[in-house]
């Protein structure tokens, strides 16, 4: 365990993405699709050899001494790692370019889940790949803002963090068990993914009883717990398990809310608990409020045609619109069967306006969910509320609770900041998508689900559908770039613009 900690991090997520193509090989073996189980074993085996060759070449030297370089092997391993990923893809599909093999698993890798095939294109294993390298992505994410971000205030800690962000915790200190980047990096491993694992066993385990087939039930239970929203039946409409299925994912959209959900390293845990969490409850009324607005809208419209007393409907109606809202608010993207009757009830043809909305506001800090984050969104709500406040009795004095002095004033302007960088890079990505011939609408579109990182709403927002396919090379790579923002943010690549990364 003492020589893993040593080498570096981006050589160690390499291993494991080469050891799990061992996954989706044994399961092209049992199917009998040998020429998956060939390229998916064969790609393995060669990545397992590189890596091991590199870690003893690098055995003698130590890594992971700075949480700043963690941060560059992290970005390093959204922008190399899906090269790696693509091959066996590439070399299972045979009938799609290296570039497309290349989105597929970079949308894969920052749970974006944007596709540019077709389910039926694809093969079971191809389908259990994509699934597999999603929640790898996923976990990534758990271990990366516990023992990355944090320590360096960013990815929505900043708002409440003593420190500014990009400065370490350990800045200025003796290196301890307490401090070593590379000791904090393997105890949060430890910490995380057996629950990580535990959950998404559950959750295919509840799936599978319900009625869903195996690859579907696996999937889904990976794509709902690092909210990728991947399926290989591309939507859950006509889905095996029903209703009874929705329900059951409903109830694990919630660790996409707030951290606290399933962790208690943040200092919120000893302040209340999972109640008492702003992101949570910011989460709870968000995912509410939409579909009951939604759904009084449909009450009126049956008041109208005389179709009041159809309460099944109604219900139904409520239903698509609360798990289809929670889903796009966790970034998952899942859209519930009885989405298409509260569109039909309410004469909301397209929905997508609101669905962007939830998509942009996004989940909690450190889960897996993308967006700007609910604890911004809330710092935002705090300190206009005191401006308010203020201009009505200028004389009054803050109260403390949650709403600390930190995230009144320091908070609330990083998350302004924050808000620009992010409403700049929109313009920037969304204009040069146009470049490549997209309307205004498919261009916001694209841009709103790469940097949000939630993929399906290509195919549910624009009101005329979007051919992915038939968008350009550049247009292809300019959505990679996006994602990789959208996934690390802004912020993180503008702290690792600092003269520490480089120092000894």
């Amino acid at each position: 365990m003492a020589a893993l900690t040593r080498l570096p991090l981006f050589l160690l997520m390499m291993g494991l993405v080469s050891a799990a193509m061992v996954i989706p090989a044994g399961f092209a073996l049992a199917i009998e699709d040998f020429h998956d189980a060939r390229a998916f074993f064969y790609s393995g085996v060669v990545g397992v050899m590189l890596t091991a060759l590199v870690a003893i070449a690098l055995s003698n030297r130590s890594h992971n001494r700075s949480a700043l370089r963690q941060l560059v092997a992290l970005l390093a391993a959204y922008v190399i790692l899906p090269l790696l990923m693509a091959v066996p893809f590439y070399e299972a599909v045979q009938t799609t370019g290296f570039l497309s093999s290349y989105f597929e698993m970079l949308s894969s890798f920052t749970t974006t889940g944007a596709t540019l095939f077709d389910p039926e294109r694809l093969s079971g294993p191809e389908h259990l790949w994509r699934a597999l390298v999603g929640w790898m992505g996923g976990l990534v994410m758990w271990i990366a803002a516990s023992a990355i971000l944090a320590p360096l205030t960013l990815g929505g800690f900043e708002v409440t963090a003593s420190g500014e962000p990009g400065q370490s915790l350990s800045s200025g200190a003796a290196m301890n068990e307490q401090t070593d980047p590379g000791i904090r990096l393997w105890r949060s491993v430890e910490a995380l993914m057996p629950i990580y694992t535990g959950l998404t066993l559950a959750l295919c385990i509840m799936l599978l009883v319900a009625g869903d087939p195996p690859l579907v039930a696996l999937s889904h239970a990976m794509s709902v717990m690092a909210t990728s929203g991947i399926s290989p039946e591309g939507t859950l409409l006509g889905s095996a398990s029903g209703l009874a299925g929705e329900m059951i994912l409903f109830c694990f959209l919630f660790f996409a809310l707030s951290r606290l959900t399933f962790s208690t390293d943040t200092g919120q845990a000893r302040h209340g608990g999972l109640l008492a969490d702003a992101e949570f409850r910011l989460g709870l009324i968000v995912a509410c409020i939409v579909p009951v607005l939604l759904f009084m809208r449909h009450w009126w419209a049956a008041f109208d045609v005389g179709e009041e007393q159809n309460l099944v409907a109604g219900m139904r109606a409520l239903w698509g619109g609360l798990f289809t809202a929670l889903s796009f608010s966790t970034t998952t993207g899942f859209v519930s069967a009885d989405w298409q009757t509260a569109q039909s009830w309410s004469g909301l043809s397209t929905p997508g306006i609101i669905l962007m909305g939830l998509a942009l506001v996004g989940g909690g800090v450190a889960t897996t969910a993308g967006g700007v984050k609910l604890l911004r969104v809330y710092a935002l709500y705090v300190n206009g509320a005191r401006e308010i406040e203020k201009l009505v009795y200028p004389s009054s004095i803050g109260r403390s609770r949650f709403a600390n002095r930190r995230t009144r004033r320091e908070g609330a302007f990083i998350a302004w900041v924050f808000f620009m960088l992010f409403a700049v890079t929109l313009a920037v990505i969304s204009v040069g998508l146009g470049l490549f011939g997209l309307n205004f609408e498919h261009s916001m579109v694209l841009t709103i689900a790469a940097l949000s990182n939630t993929g399906p709403l290509i195919a549910v927002a624009p009101a005329t559908p979007i051919d992915l396919l038939a968008l350009a090379s550049g247009g292809k790579l300019f959505l990679c770039l996006g994602m990789v923002l959208g996934r690390l943010e802004l912020l993180a690549i503008i702290v690792m613009l600092s003269p520490d990364i480089w120092r000894d």
